[in-house]
Parts: C-alpha cells; structure tokens; sequence
C-alpha cells in the first residue's frame, strides 16, 4: 500500500454519478474521495456499527445526517454517526470534492 497521495491527482469526475476513488484501506478504515458534479448525490442510507466523517476539499454541499441537514463549504467538516441516515447532494454550481473516512471498515 502506498502511504503517501495526491488528493488533486486522484480527483475524478462522472458525468452520470458521484465519482468514489479509493484512496487507502485496511482492515480497520477506508479513506474514499467523493467527486461530485452540479446536481449529482448520494442517496441518504445508514451505516450500522460504522462511523463515517465528511470533510470537504473542494465547494459546497448540503448535507443530511439524522434530521438534521446543513450547508458545508470547504475545510468544514462533518460526521455521520453509526445508525444516522446520511447523505449528500451537489446544488452547485460548481463541483464538489470530500474526503470520506469510515471506520471500522463496513463488513458488506
């Protein structure tokens, strides 16, 4: 496994859908990089006995976890706490890139 990367070399983009690109991952954790276009999502879901952190690199999203939603913008972050539905859309218009951590690693 290669310890160091590039988040701006890894950076891929979809035009159908939210591109993940892996970026580390261990029996314990995974480290994803989400890519979204304008108008692109990922459907809120839930995570059992797994905690998931947002932290955004590149523009602004709207994020939903448990009732709460709210507007991140670069260098904030956020967590999705095991059980808690979450979610995350690009109103755009620009793109918008996360760092994704989950830990322990889902078992799925």
């Amino acid at each position: 496994m290669e310890n160091f990367k590039s988040v701006s070399d890894a950076m891929q983009f979809s035009p159908e859908k939210m591109k993940k690109t892996g970026l580390f991952e261990t029996e314990r954790m995974f480290c994803d990089l989400y890519c979204f276009e304008s108008g692109q999502a990922q459907a809120p879901h839930t995570h059992e006995g797994s905690d998931k952190i947002y932290f955004v690199v590149q523009g602004k999203g709207l994020f939903q976890i448990g009732q709460e939603q709210k507007e991140l913008e670069e260098q904030q972050i956020a967590i999705a706490p095991s059980g808690q539905r979450h979610g995350v859309s690009n109103p755009g218009p620009e793109r918008l890139v996360l760092l994704v951590f989950m830990a322990p690693k889902p078992t799925h």
